[in-house]
């Protein structure tokens, strides 16, 4: 199918959310729509799919891992009136701390890339980060209208 075909009716999927059902499986339901637009935009084989899936996976669980719940213990120190009272030692701790958090992130993006390089071409592996950020783009897009609607 074509791309003109195939984000639209993954989008509408997307808004067709109830509001009734819980985060996680709204969650799910984007995940597998992710799945599938990936996979139907970078053309991956059944050999190519089985092995780069598990790839992707465990990065993207790492990733979240380290955006997450790393990051939401050294922003919970920044709330309305925290900051005034961190100490300069404190602040230069987090400082650092946010610092390792962006280099951990560097480094499992690169170990990422290097592993699905045994598995896709370069060309795909470029395509999959286009491919990425065309769906988020697309996901903002339709949660946006959503509020508005």
């Amino acid at each position: 199918m074509k791309t003109k075909i195939i984000f639209p009716i993954i989008f509408l999927l997307v808004t067709s959310l109830s509001f009734s059902q819980g985060f996680k499986e709204k969650r799910e339901k984007v995940k597998a729509l992710k799945v599938a637009y990936i996979t139907e935009q970078l053309e991956l084989t059944t050999d190519e799919a089985q092995k780069f899936w598990p790839i992707y996976n465990a990065f993207d669980e790492n990733q979240a891992e380290l955006r997450h719940e790393k990051m939401r213990s050294i922003l919970d120190r920044f709330k309305p009136g925290n900051v005034e009272k961190l100490s300069e030692k404190d602040a230069s701790n987090s400082l650092a701390q946010m610092e390792k958090i962006e280099e951990d992130l560097f480094n499992l993006k690169k170990k990422f890339i290097k592993d699905l390089q045994g598995v896709i071409s370069a060309k795909k592996i470029i395509k999959l980060k286009k491919a990425e950020e065309d769906f988020n783009r697309e996901l903002l897009k339709q949660m946006r209208e959503k509020r508005r609607g």
